[in-house]
């Protein structure tokens, strides 16, 4: 383990500990830096700073941390520390997005309850493993070794008796900061007559660990007979566990479950727009998303995990006939799931997204021209429709649906349809739109029992020359993830929505019947 880099100068015969402890003094320097003190501030006025400063988190948090503060934090980065500062006892979860500052938050918000309130932290840093709880701590450590203004007003921090290690160190006014690896023993963890009063589980999910359900409910049992009990349930203590969600099964979602503040916050929100604006621009979050897939981007900053389902194992791309030779195309657009269609799961409204579908028929086939599906604003919803229009403009015929149940009836009436209006008269282009109306059954039976044999038989074709779009390709991704307890089945809800108006209508005139014999509605991979 390369413990000796975060507090003694390596033998140096080795590389990677040689820049290892590079990174750490180029980290404790810079701390040391930016935090710059006025030798000349006598002690009554450094008493009254102190004391203004220990009233405001967000002002303390600036002055002592100014490296770790480079920019505005976001109005839920705010609201969140005060609850987790003012309360006495928290089980406190944050699904917050890769990219919005969880970890550094959390130390922020520890050293505040150490230094402006005056608490004795007993602190277990818990991860996936030793070494990563180390890690975690590291930043801990060099602040109360390099931090001058800290050091300045709350006095010198490192203890030079006693531990003072990458994995433990106990300050000179008593407060312990520990590293747990994921499988360790935590007991033991008194300091002096004090139990543990802080535990941080931080980057404790592993993906190797949540395919595998029994190590993932072996280390939740961990966590509940070995970790918690550590706790003083008589004394105040804080419980957190800050992990995106990077599975639908995982320690993450587990304590989300316990948690006395639950707070989930996506990279962007379920309008589009960067939740932290103030460090994360549209652009940085496109040029982020560009560089993986849909899937990855889909959890690391979404909190929207895709697991492979077993309903659409695989897809049919092929060439899609001229639209002009089909009788009719069905536009269909689905602006978000109702009540009855959300998952099982919390915060469903970030989940959702909105999708435009082109379909198309002949015989037996059932072909998916182009779809638009993201999470976008209404606007941009609207927009897809009428680009939708414009895609489909040589077809014979076209019929533009919107879902529209009962739940959804009030903001189709006071939202989407204005908007439809002004965009009409905008770009002189009358959409004609209907409304499915459908009291439609659960989202994932209506999916499968309408498109998976279509697909396993090979007649659901997806438009090849689309196959790089991605949108086509976020499709793609929520058609294969399709199970019972999906998260987001929204594109593969408006196919089965258009496919179920062809068939209406194919029924209707009494041509172009789906036979499929008994025996091949055998599937051994179906739910």
């Amino acid at each position: 383990m390369l413990r000796s880099p975060y507090f003694n100068n390596p033998t140096m015969s080795n590389l990677n500990e040689r820049k290892i402890y590079n990174e750490w003094e180029a980290l404790k320097k810079s701390i040391y830096d930016s935090t710059s003190i006025n030798l000349f501030e006598t002690p009554a006025q450094k008493h009254i700073r102190m004391l203004a400063l220990e009233k405001d988190p967000e002002a303390w948090f600036e002055y002592y941390f100014p490296r770790f503060c480079f920019a505005k934090p976001a109005k839920f980065h705010i609201a969140s520390s005060r609850k987790y500062i003012y309360s006495e006892r928290i089980v406190h979860s944050r699904k917050w997005a890769r990219g919005l500052s969880k970890s550094t938050r959390r130390m922020l918000e520890v050293f505040f309850k150490v230094y402006a309130q005056k608490i004795r932290a007993n602190l277990l840093m818990i991860s996936k493993s030793e070494d990563n709880a180390s890690r975690l701590l590291a930043p801990y450590k060099a602040n109360l070794e390099s931090n001058q203004r800290l050091i300045h007003d709350y006095g010198i921090q490192q203890n030079n008796i006693g531990r003072w290690t990458a994995e433990e160190f106990i300050t000179k006014r008593g407060s312990s900061f520990r590293a747990v690896g994921a499988g360790q023993n935590p007991r033991g963890a008194r300091l002096d007559e004090m139990r543990i009063n802080f535990i941080i589980f931080d980057d404790i999910d592993d993906d190797e660990v949540c395919r595998n359900e029994d190590r993932l409910e072996a280390r939740w049992k961990w966590i509940q007979e070995a970790v918690i009990p550590t706790i003083e349930i008589s004394k105040p203590y804080w419980i957190s566990c800050d992990n995106n969600i990077i599975a639908e099964n995982s320690i993450a979602t587990k304590f989300a479950s316990l948690a006395t503040l639950d707070e989930t916050v996506n990279i962007r929100d379920e309008n589009g727009r960067s939740t932290w604006i103030e460090k994360n621009t549209e652009q940085d979050i496109d040029d982020a998303l560009e560089l993986m897939s849909y899937e990855s981007g889909q959890k690391e900053y979404f909190n929207n995990p895709f697991s492979q389902g077993k309903t659409f194992p695989e897809l049919s791309y092929g060439k899609c006939p001229p639209l002009h030779t089909l009788p009719f195309v069905v536009i269909y657009a689905d602006p978000s799931p109702s009540n009855k269609d959300k998952p099982t799961v919390k915060s469903a409204k970030n989940n959702s997204c909105k999708a435009v579908v082109i379909v198309g028929h002949r015989g037996l086939y059932r072909y998916i021209y182009k779809v638009f599906v993201n999470h976008v604003k209404n606007a941009d919803f609207i927009d897809w429709l009428f680009a939708a229009q414009q895609y489909a403009a040589k077809a014979k015929q076209q019929f533009i649906y919107i879902e529209n149940n009962t739940l959804q009836d009030p903001f189709y009436q006071q939202v989407l349809k204005p908007l439809i209006a002004d965009k009409s008269k905008t770009t002189g282009v009358l959409l004609p739109v209907g409304t499915d109306e459908r009291k439609k059954p659960d989202k994932f039976m209506r999916i499968e029992g309408t498109l998976e044999p279509l697909n396993r038989n090979g007649y659901l074709i997806l438009n090849e020359q689309e196959k790089n779009d991605p949108h086509m390709k976020r499709l793609d991704a929520q058609f294969k993830s399709v199970k019972p307890n999906s998260k987001t089945m929204d594109g593969p809800d408006a196919v089965e929505g258009a496919v179920f108006k062809i068939d209406e209508k194919v029924k209707t005139n009494n041509t172009g019947h789906l036979h499929i014999k008994p025996h091949s509605l055998i599937n051994k991979k179906r739910f």
